[in-house]
């Protein structure tokens, strides 16, 4: 029997059964293995077990009893967490100036950002439920009118919407992300005060009690409105990930677009990493999915075993995605992925692509850039970081039989919904290459993980693709580099001064490279040499798909 100490580094597994919502079974109790297991109460879970954390006791205290033993934790208990005390700052929300684009809300990486858009006849009727009326006249000011939701209704004979964001003091880790991805000065860092944080906890909880987004106003044209529909929040926050994680937006908009078609009737499998360090942090969960933390080399071999006991259930409809870095999926287990695409089952697989073991504290892998500075290939006198060229693993399941493949960033919304939803519509093996910036590993600051995929692409460190082999019988047809810059030429130019940006650029931005450069800021020969290599990859996906 476990101890409470020695079931954090043990796999988790949530609780919800995706085939029946009002059961709370177990991976296990769903027919993997023969075990029988006591279904765990949530609300005994929550007073029992996460009120003891709170207090700093549940380690020292609390019995080594049956769920701790098996490494069971309820879905979404993460949402009890709390990190108003991590960050001095806070954004403060300028309703006037919002457009409602909703870039922050979908950038976010602690779902500590909500929107929501409500007919105005409802909003007023249900701000008259607040008795206070100063606490009314605030709340009700922190709703927009925007073209977006309110003019273009009206136009059409329609009530408008009225749409507002709140942040939720609770899962803000005050990185400022939002700020950064907001064009329209919608939002700003304050300073924490206990009056700032009163009124903060006061919208929050009144933005709750309004209810769900009135979805008529709701284009769902728009994906990146996706975020706007209750059911799409599946990823609740309180992980335990780094401020500004690239990763956890990753994660948020991979389960919004799963959850926009198939609702909470799918599940995962994730390799151990960083990705199950932060979201099984006992006794927390964000996710509202079941979902099981398998070895480091074999999540696919296990989502293998997942998929057919659920084709053998009648559940061949239910999603399953199979999560892992690139340390995971490039490196030791690769094979195990190779075999799961040539099986054909219908399993999709999420790299989190950050190139490097972020979980090791920066080994290097073989998605790692050539002269990156990371552990094992450290920039020296001799040797100036790695030396090996970087595996891309896009290429590489092309080559797979009829397997779907993207790459893609969590900064090109369109492009990553798109993606997702071709995998997840796709009757086989998908792969989708996400990048994702870390924050400690990549030397960048805590809200520039947008800005550093956006400057990825623009240099072709990561180009931006979607195979999909539905579209032809040939590769140029299979293949889309849409979604790039400047796609017919070598190098993106800056319109605005007429600059070329390329790899050198996106190098200087980062700490990982900066040992790369001299006084003069001129780039080593390895540096160059990564360039080139960079080059040589676009101009293989260019002829690839038949542009050059």
């Amino acid at each position: 029997m476990a101890t409470a100490e020695e079931s954090r580094s043990m796999n988790v597994a949530s609780q919800r059964d995706p085939h029946n919502n009002n059961s709370y079974g177990t991976l296990i109790d769903s027919g993997y293995v023969n075990v029988e297991l006591p279904i765990l109460d949530v609300n005994d879970f929550n007073d029992r077990i996460i009120k003891r954390y709170e207090a700093g006791q549940g380690d020292r205290t609390l019995p080594a009893d049956l769920s701790v033993a098996r490494s069971l934790v309820p879905v979404g208990t993460a949402a009890l967490r709390d990190f108003s005390y991590v960050a001095p700052d806070i954004p403060e929300y300028i309703a006037p100036n919002c457009t409602g684009c909703m870039e922050c809300v979908t950038e976010c990486p602690d779902t500590a950002i909500l929107g929501k858009v409500l007919a105005e006849p409802d909003l007023e009727n249900k701000l008259r439920d607040i008795t206070d009326e100063e606490d009314r006249e605030q709340f009700a000011q922190q709703w927009s009118t925007t073209r977006k939701y309110y003019e273009g209704p009206k136009k059409k004979g329609k009530a408008g919407g009225r749409f507002a964001i709140i942040i939720d003091p609770s899962k803000c880790k005050g990185c400022a992300e939002c700020v950064t991805v907001c064009d329209d000065d919608a939002l700003k860092m304050i300073p924490k005060s206990e009056p700032v944080m009163e009124s903060i906890r006061k919208s929050h909880r009144f933005f709750k009690q309004m209810g769900p987004s009135d979805e008529s106003y709701i284009n769902d044209n728009l994906l990146i409105d996706m975020m706007l529909k209750e059911q799409t929040l599946l990823y609740v926050g309180g992980a335990g990930s780094c401020a500004g994680c690239g990763e956890g937006t990753a994660l948020r908009m991979m389960c919004a677009a799963t959850g926009a078609k198939y609702g909470d009737k799918w599940g995962i499998v994730a390799a151990t990493g960083c990705n199950t360090v932060y979201t099984s942090t006992y006794p927390y969960n964000p996710y509202l999915i079941p979902w099981t933390n398998s070895l480091f080399e074999n999540a696919p071999a296990d989502a293998m075993g997942v998929r057919a006991r659920w084709n053998q259930m009648g559940w061949t409809g239910y999603p399953l995605w199979c999560i892992g870095g690139d340390g995971a999926m490039f490196d030791i287990g690769f094979q195990s992925l190779s075999r799961m695409f040539a099986s054909g089952m219908n399993i999709k697989v999420f790299v989190l692509d950050t190139q490097v073991y972020s979980n090791t504290g920066g080994q290097a892998s073989t998605s790692t850039f050539t002269g990156q500075n990371a552990k094992m290939s450290f920039h020296g006198k001799v040797i100036d970081g790695k030396q090996e060229r970087r595996k891309e693993i896009a290429q590489i399941a092309m080559m797979h039989p009829r397997t779907y493949v993207a790459q893609t960033t969590p900064a090109h919304a369109n492009h990553f919904y798109k993606a997702v939803l071709g995998a997840l519509e796709f009757d086989g093996p998908a792969l989708v290459n996400c990048y994702t910036t870390c924050q400690p590993e990549h030397g960048v600051a805590d809200h520039k993980a947008s800005d550093q995929a956006r400057l990825a692409v623009d240099t072709r460190a990561f180009p931006l693709l979607i195979f999909d082999p539905r579209k032809g019988s040939r590769l140029k047809e299979r293949l889309s580099l849409q979604g790039n810059p400047a796609v017919k030429t070598d190098w993106y130019k800056n319109p605005k001064t007429g600059e070329t940006i390329d790899f050198i650029d996106f190098a200087r931005s980062e700490g990982r490279f900066s040992k790369h450069f001299d006084r003069d800021g001129n780039p080593s020969k390895t540096l160059l040499r990564t360039k080139e290599d960079r080059l040589e990859n676009w101009h293989l996906l260019q002829e690839l798909a038949g542009m050059i």
